[in-house]
């Protein structure tokens, strides 16, 4: 795990506010593990192939590799985003949602958690979060590895 420890013991207070910043508005990815697949495909009712061709697209990933991302509509909300609802899978939503801001890139350093947290208006809100769990969350978010689109032919 390459961040802070420090930065961690300050972010062991959030509670999502639900407030879709990390939803929509700017251009991403959420990419897909087999774990995030079989959970979204049973919250939706729908096959594999049904939920890829409805809700994915093939992006571009380390190592020249192709894998599956949430698609985003042109004004860059998630597909799984609905205004005046949120996110219409919240309680099966990727790993990449469920362990935010729990993410190296955030908490590699003071800056980096800084301008996170300008962002985010539930990090340093709600109760206090056990640091094992913290630490748990950045585990499994670091251990998540999208599928690669050869896996899926």
């Amino acid at each position: 795990m390459s961040c802070d420890l420090k930065l961690i013991e300050k972010v062991l207070k959030f509670s999502c506010k639900r407030c879709s910043r990390c939803c929509c508005g700017e251009p991403g990815y959420v990419y897909l593990s087999s774990k995030d697949l079989t959970k979204l495909c049973t919250w939706f009712n729908l096959t594999l192939d049904s939920f890829v061709d409805k809700y994915c697209r093939i992006v571009p990933y380390k190592n020249n590799t192709l894998v599956l991302s949430l698609e985003e509509t042109d004004d860059f909300e998630c597909i799984l985003w609905k205004k005046g609802v949120g996110c219409t899978a919240y309680e099966a939503r990727p790993i990449q949602c469920s362990t935010y801001p729990f993410w190296t890139r955030i908490l590699k350093n003071e800056k980096t958690f800084l301008e996170e947290k300008k962002e985010c208006p539930g990090i340093g809100e709600g109760n206090i979060l056990n640091l094992e769990a913290v630490k748990s969350q950045l585990e499994l978010y670091e251990s998540n590895k999208p599928v690669v689109i050869n896996s899926l032919i």
